[in-house]
């Protein structure tokens, strides 16, 4: 209930307006968003690598609606990509291609997304493409498989574990050596098809961590959940897959303790870092995911206030 709300506040237009109005608010956002500027981001993301952890950077913004925002969006990936060169920073760099115009004609998305990866090849940066709601899941594979049958393997997928297809769309990816992030899943789909119950998507979940870690390509298990944590880590030890196999993903602002800790032991752990100003429908996802999100943001904010 608690995530779904958030998730349509994540939509509402007045709810948005309230909020980029309210200091208190954006302030209380910088503890999962890094900034509104390139620069913040890039500071964030020297900041994890100096704490041990590699980095992801993510421009937010999706569902753009014209091919002048979209190729707007495509010259701030390729600017990002140059400024993680230039820095030598060790960070990958996330992209959405609601954002760069595959609503508008898939074919002009992959031109773009063409364009951010032959400039990635070149600085040697590793590309992920974020997957978004149910009804993209399709077209975003579809321009995936063109893209790696043309030789671009610095590119990535995302897997959300609550949706009922995704152990096929696994079984389908998993011999082509293409990098999977697994997560569970964060926008609100139908019970038509995704799982309703956490306990089902906790069971999902793991059951496709197990199928990645015995036959994918160092895939990225992205939760901060310890349970989860607990059994990924256990069924790498009984495949003997060592921890440059693999790596674990947490977000921003989330868990910096368990970051900390997992790296501290020897794993590799990527940092997803959200900057841009369009952060709020980013924020409003984060709160509903986890209560004690909301619980840390109503903290931040009583302190302030008084």
């Amino acid at each position: 209930m608690l995530r779904g709300a958030f998730i349509r506040l994540s939509e509402s237009p007045r709810a948005q307006a309230f909020v980029l109005r309210n200091g208190l608010a954006r302030r209380a956002a910088r503890r999962f968003v890094a900034g509104e500027t390139l620069a913040e981001g890039i500071a964030a993301a020297r900041e994890i690598n100096r704490a041990g952890c590699h980095a992801s950077l993510n421009y937010l913004g999706e569902k753009t609606t014209s091919r002048g925002e979209a190729e707007g969006a495509a010259e701030r990936y390729v600017e990002i990509l140059r400024t993680i060169t230039g820095e030598r920073l060790d960070c990958n760099l996330s992209i959405k291609l609601s954002q760069l115009g595959l609503a508008i004609a898939a074919g002009f998305a992959e031109g773009l997304v063409r364009r951010i990866l032959e400039v990635a090849r070149s600085g040697q940066i590793f590309v992920r493409i974020d997957m978004e709601e149910a009804a993209l899941v399709t077209p975003t594979l579809a321009l995936w498989r063109r893209l790696w049958q043309d030789g671009f393997t610095n590119v990535g997928l995302v897997i959300q574990a609550y949706l009922y297809r995704s152990p096929a769309d696994v079984e389908a990816l998993v011999g082509t050596g293409v990098r999977i992030r697994l997560v569970k899943g964060a926008y609100l789909e139908p019970p038509s098809v995704a799982y309703p119950r956490k306990e089902d998507v906790d069971a999902a979940y793991r059951a496709l961590a197990t199928l990645l870690l015995r036959r994918g390509t160092y895939p990225a298990i992205a939760t901060h959940d310890p349970q989860m944590i607990a059994h990924a880590r256990g069924v790498a030890q009984a495949e003997s897959l060592a921890p440059s196999g693999f790596e674990f993903q947490m977000i921003y602002g989330v868990r910096r303790d368990l970051q900390q800790s997992l790296a501290r032991e020897g794993f590799n752990v990527r940092v997803y870092i959200p900057f841009g100003e369009q952060w709020y429908p980013y924020f409003m996802r984060r709160l509903g995911e986890r209560p004690a999100n909301v619980l840390f943001i109503l903290r931040s904010l009583i302190a302030e206030w008084r």
